[in-house]
């Protein structure tokens, strides 16, 4: 893999990590941040494991029938290790002081797991010389970059969102498992779009443009408050 194809496998989830990173008034720390973005790198490897062990039982069992179950069992495994990623990560730490802190830290934790796949992706490459697999990787990329990666930090954020929501209720469990559903339903449906619209992205970007709508309002609600 070349630095350039390395760099447009990084790419994605740095832009968002910074595009999400000011909303947060209060400036995080940047070890907990990068200790946070790790653990969901090292998430994604975790995660790799059970959907190849998921994906063998699915063909032994005959379960592609049922696609939009098996996408939503899938997705399920990701959101809920990345949403582990982001705990461990935090959780007892003193710098997790606001509501907000949940939603940031959430995403900060899928966007190193988004990288990771992003690495991955963009080392396929395909066939042709060394211009045609730098195209490639450009693409890829891009197409990352409007698609999963946006889609892993709206769903983990969503996920934080009732997190914080479960922490100001006397800190009830409950929500956490509310937002995990609701993310994996949402991933899922996404990743459903992509293959029955194989060959056009433009359902799929409009699918993140309303989630992302909800989102930001979400960051907006948690501001200022604190735990």
């Amino acid at each position: 893999m070349s630095i350039i194809t390395i760099v447009l496998g990084l790419l994605p989830g740095f832009a968002w990590l910074f595009f999400f990173l000011q909303e947060d008034a209060h400036q995080e720390p940047k070890r907990l941040i990068l200790k946070t973005f790790l653990a969901g790198a090292a998430g994604a490897a975790f995660a790799l494991i059970i959907q190849i062990f998921l994906n063998s039982t699915f063909g032994l069992l005959k379960f592609q029938s049922f696609i939009f179950l098996s996408f939503v069992i899938l997705a399920f495994v990701e959101e809920a290790i990345k949403f582990l990623a982001a705990y461990w990560s935090i959780h007892k730490n003193p710098a997790f002081d606001e509501p907000v802190d949940a939603m940031i830290y959430m995403v900060v934790a899928a966007l190193g797991f988004a990288t990771v796949e992003n690495l991955g992706a963009v080392s396929g490459g395909g066939s042709g010389g060394q211009l045609a697999l730098l195209s490639n990787a450009f693409t890829t990329s891009t197409l990352r970059f409007v698609g999963a990666t946006l889609l892993h930090a709206l769903t983990s954020a969503l996920v934080g969102y009732f997190w914080a929501i479960g922490i100001r209720k006397f800190m009830s469990k409950k929500y956490i498992l509310y937002g995990l559903a609701f993310a994996t339903l949402l991933h899922g449906f996404f990743n459903y779009l992509i293959i029955s619209f194989e060959g056009s992205v433009i359902y799929s970007i409009l699918f993140l443009i309303v989630i992302a709508f909800f989102v930001l309002g979400d960051f907006e609600k948690l501001k200022g408050r604190i735990i």
